[in-house]
């Protein structure tokens, strides 16, 4: 027996791959999910032996969305009710809407009653344009608080601009402050050395569903893609800038971060606070005594009407997706979208593909070099069926673009973590900016014409004679683009 399985013990382990693989491809078909996804992962099972069925086991299975998740909706709901008892937030301010929204009134009552997201009207809010602005604004902020600091970030890094921010956290931690802290095991990077500082200055900090070799899964479903700051209740800060020395462009850097995060002083910022709070739950697994000292009274000098908006393996709808789904089908004059990745789905392609073909003016600032090659490839098999419907597709060469930021007709515009792809739509944990302002629409669109000038218009005729090797590679990573 010994002797037949050491001569065969190849075959044996690849009847054994497609058995596992046969019974996964099963479980796929039986999920009923999305037919692209669904082949996808059954061509990944059937043609990469023992690779396939390592894909599936890190992303295609739902055990740990079903087990943990479910304990966190549960969390979400326990939370949430506290705070609306508690505060009694006065979602009556929906009725309000200014007519000047005109049909993005249907967006704000899409994000209430999918997400309990109140409309905010008492809001003043700077646009930061890149990490040294942000960064600026944030220190400033962070060295005023008076009674407490919360923060949530997907890449948390001690370089040196996280040791900054770090070391500031500690000192308020010393003085009193109450500071909470939580980031992502897979994006963020701490010392064993800063970590006990953080123990011993009092800081509060844990991170998101811990894994094992963090370096190998970078890709890992389920992370918290969410960058958050709320100080004092009062102050709030969300966008696509993480903390790490990356995100600032210092003169000799060879890479250029172009980058979009707001900031929030108002009403608003208590549903940034009720998202974190959610998490911290989580996280923490601690019975924190919720009070009105962490939601206070403020006051604005601007009336900027603000939703927060946030979503994840834990709702039960892609509220992010169908807020932008919602926007563009209603967009009557101008679509500008900035995303660093863009590999949507096939709702949200028809949906600009239809506006554009209906004389809506759309256009879509992508990078030229991406961080991820597959995502480059993949993106850019899409680019042709957007070019065919006018669709102005234009790819940022200064360097990178990380903000993921859309604007339409001069009235409404969005600012967050989500990019325009399945994973941040169906995966990860989002959170974005729902703004209904002319002021800052402006702002977000002269940004825009901006970054325009830093970039290489793409041209239909001169796309389709690209080479066949670079098809080849879009059409192999259009493969994965579920997955991705």
């Amino acid at each position: 027996m010994l002797a037949f399985l050491q001569d065969n013990y190849w075959n044996i382990l690849i009847i054994l791959n497609y058995i596992i693989a046969i019974s996964a491809a099963i479980t796929v078909i039986l999920k009923n999910i999305n037919p692209t996804k669904t082949l996808s992962y059954i061509l990944v099972l059937v043609f990469f032996p023992f690779f396939g069925v390592l894909v599936y086991y890190l992303f295609g299975q739902e055990y740990r969305k079903n087990k943990i998740f479910n304990r966190k909706r549960v969390l979400n709901q326990k939370t949430i009710k506290s705070i609306h008892e508690t505060l009694e937030f006065e979602n009556g301010v929906n009725n309000k809407v200014d007519d000047y929204l005109s049909q993005k009134s249907k967006l704000v009552e899409l994000l209430y009653s999918n997400n309990y997201s109140p409309l905010t009207l008492c809001n003043d809010i700077n646009i930061l344009k890149n990490g040294n602005e942000k960064f600026e604004y944030l220190m400033g902020d962070l060295k005023k608080a008076e009674h407490h600091i919360h923060l949530e970030y997907y890449i948390l890094k001690d370089d040196k601009i996280g040791t900054r921010i770090l070391n500031v956290l500690c000192d308020k931690a010393k003085n009193g402050v109450s500071v909470r802290l939580t980031y992502d095991d897979v994006g963020s990077k701490l010392s064993t050395k800063m970590k006990h500082k953080l123990d011993k200055s009092g800081v509060e900090h844990y991170p998101f569903m811990p894994v094992l070799f963090s370096k190998f899964t970078g890709k890992m479903n389920y992370r918290n893609h969410r960058k958050i700051t709320i100080i004092d209740g009062k102050i709030g800060y969300v966008g696509g800038i993480n903390i790490a020395d990356e995100y600032i462009n210092n003169d000799g850097d060879e890479l250029f971060w172009r980058d979009t995060h707001l900031r929030i002083l108002g009403e608003a910022v208590k549903s940034l606070q009720v998202n974190f709070f959610t998490t911290w739950d989580f996280v923490s697994n601690q019975d924190l005594k919720i009070d009105k000292s962490y939601f206070p009274q403020v006051t604005c000098k601007n009336n900027v009407a603000v939703q927060i908006a946030s979503s994840g393996p834990d709702t039960d709808w892609p509220y992010i997706m169908e807020a932008m789904f919602t926007a563009i089908n209603t967009a009557e004059d101008y679509i500008y979208i900035t995303t660093p990745y863009f590999v949507p789905n096939d709702q949200i392609i028809t949906a600009l593909q239809v506006v554009a073909r209906s004389g809506v003016d759309v256009k879509l600032v992508i990078p030229k070099e991406s961080d991820s090659w597959v995502v480059k490839h993949a993106t850019n098999s899409l680019l042709e069926k957007l070019l065919e419907a006018d669709i102005k597709v234009y790819r940022y060469s200064k360097g990178l673009i990380h903000a993921k930021t859309i604007v339409i007709d001069d009235i409404f515009s969005t600012i967050g973590t989500s990019n325009m792809d399945y994973r941040s739509f169906n995966i990860n944990f989002e959170v974005n900016a729902f703004i209904y302002d002319k002021h800052t629409s402006n702002i977000l669109k002269q940004h825009f014409l901006k970054d325009l000038e830093y970039s290489e218009k793409v041209n239909l005729d001169n796309w389709t004679k690209r080479p066949k090797i670079e098809k080849l590679k879009e059409s192999y990573s259009r493969l994965w683009s579920p997955l991705i």
